[in-house]
């Protein structure tokens, strides 16, 4: 079988899904950057209980992914299709759910502010710092979590260009505003990390508002509207359970296993926690290209496999595995040739500097094997409606081989920055080698039946 497919309209799709997810996440990486950078200038442990704060409402945020991209996987095949009800159901129960997940979360951050910081670090002056960040950050739930999962929707049908938008009006929304409120600019008050809390709740506001709107409003793909919120989706939810339910199950448990990697990098201490944040901003902006065609490859895989064509389909797993390895060597090479430049960029101790150029030498070789694993386990196997096949090997190697090792490298042995990010990160390079295998034996392909009838998709 050929390793890259020789069709020109396939190039063409592809990139009309891919261009606009990664600029958004480009868009994303940079106004992840700009806040630790303007947060960096305050000191680290100001820019490390941001980031630990962060981690907890990333859990939140990998669920709602999850909760994303398992709707998408059924709306990209029913729009292939032509299942338009069925689009509109799946959209309904995915909603319902986020709805329970962001008040289950609004309570417990409100609640247990500071026993969630405890889990992350001992340092006083960093829980302190991020007690205030997470209770300022609590609206975000709602409105990231709606925003992020319809988002998610919009491109499964082609619709990456809206959520593109909502995200470059966020940007230069949340960077003014992080300005102005950690820095006191213009008369405003000096809030420091909480300012940076306080730019982003309201860059979410704005995110919403165009994501939403132009969904209940303009959309014809899905033609969601307000009323078909209260449609009865009880026909559906059987498929939905066994197709949907895995990727949350998956990207939830990953959201765990992140923070229980970040949970043994805030025990190693602050340093390592800060030349984390810079390494971790480092590999999402090297490798945006890799997420776009990630949520591309489950768009256009679910959209082949509805208009029943399975052999396109496998030929097109094996071009986005290729251009995977392809993208990933870039991405090598890359992070090595700016590392230093990057670095520079932050006021940090030169224990902390060590540390950073240590972990971007281990960054550089994981993100050759994780942009192919990406492409596979966020894309191609999982638009193929492989989902429990996944979620079974995301916790194997994730719970059982990476944190356990990682663990044990940071806390036990005291291996350098280098092993520790290796052995933390060794779950890529296994899920990469076990996808592979199972690309090439077309098992990954599954039937989706509409309200239970038994059609193929």
């Amino acid at each position: 079988m050929q390793l890259l497919v020789r069709d020109k309209q396939f190039y063409k799709t592809l990139a009309a899904f891919a261009l606009p997810i990664s600029l958004q996440s480009l868009i994303t990486v940079g106004v992840n950057m700009a806040d630790n950078v303007m947060l960096g200038q305050l000191g680290e442990n100001e820019m490390s209980a941001a980031t630990l704060a962060n981690n907890f409402i990333n859990i939140y945020q990998i669920m709602c992914m999850g909760l994303g991209m398992g709707a998408s996987v059924l709306v990209s095949r029913f729009f292939g299709m032509k299942h338009h009800e069925n689009m509109k159901k799946a959209v309904n129960i995915m909603y319902r759910m986020e709805l329970v997940f962001a008040l289950l979360f609004s309570f417990a951050t409100a609640l247990f502010t500071p026993q969630i910081m405890s889990l992350f670090t001992k340092e006083t002056d960093v829980i302190s710092a991020g007690v205030g960040y997470l209770l300022i950050s609590i609206p975000c739930y709602f409105l990231n979590g709606f925003a992020l999962t319809t988002s998610l929707i919009l491109r499964s049908v082609g619709k990456a260009n809206v959520p593109l938008i909502s995200t470059i009006c966020s940007f230069f929304v949340n960077i003014f505003f992080n300005w102005l409120f950690i820095f006191g600019h213009l008369g405003a008050p000096r809030m420091g990390v909480n300012g940076a809390a306080l730019g982003t709740v309201i860059a979410r506001v704005v995110e919403f508002s165009i994501t939403m709107g132009f969904l209940f409003l303009r959309d014809q793909n899905i033609g969601l509207r307000l009323p078909d919120l209260t449609m009865h989706v009880r026909d559906l939810l059987g498929e939905y359970v066994r197709i949907s339910i895995p990727v949350l199950i998956s990207d939830t448990l990953l959201g765990l296993g992140n923070s229980a990697v970040a949970v043994i990098m805030g025990h190693i201490g602050s340093s390592f926690v800060a030349a984390n944040a810079i390494t971790t901003i480092t590999m999402q902006l090297a490798t945006v290209i890799i997420q776009g065609i990630s949520q591309a490859s489950c768009a256009i895989t679910g959209i082949t496999l509805g208009e029943g064509n399975i052999e396109k389909a496998q030929r097109q797993g094996v071009t986005f595995a290729t251009l995977g390895f392809l993208i990933g060597g870039l991405g090598c090479l890359l992070i090595t040739a700016l590392k230093g430049t990057i670095i520079g960029f932050y006021k940090i101790e030169p224990e902390t500097r060590d540390l950073a150029y240590q972990l971007m030498e281990a960054v550089a070789i994981v993100i050759w094997f994780q942009a192919a694993n990406s492409i596979l386990t966020k894309g191609t196997l999982r638009g193929g409606g492989d989902t429990k096949f996944l979620m079974l090997f995301d916790i194997l190697f994730l719970w059982v081989a990476s944190i356990p090792l990682g663990a044990l490298a940071g806390l036990v042995w005291h291996w350098s920055g280098f092993w520790i990010f290796i052995l933390l990160k060794i779950d890529q390079f296994l899920k990469c080698i076990v996808c592979i295998i199972r690309l090439r034996s077309g098992k990954w392909i599954k039937k989706i039946s509409p309200l239970g009838t038994g059609v193929s998709g």
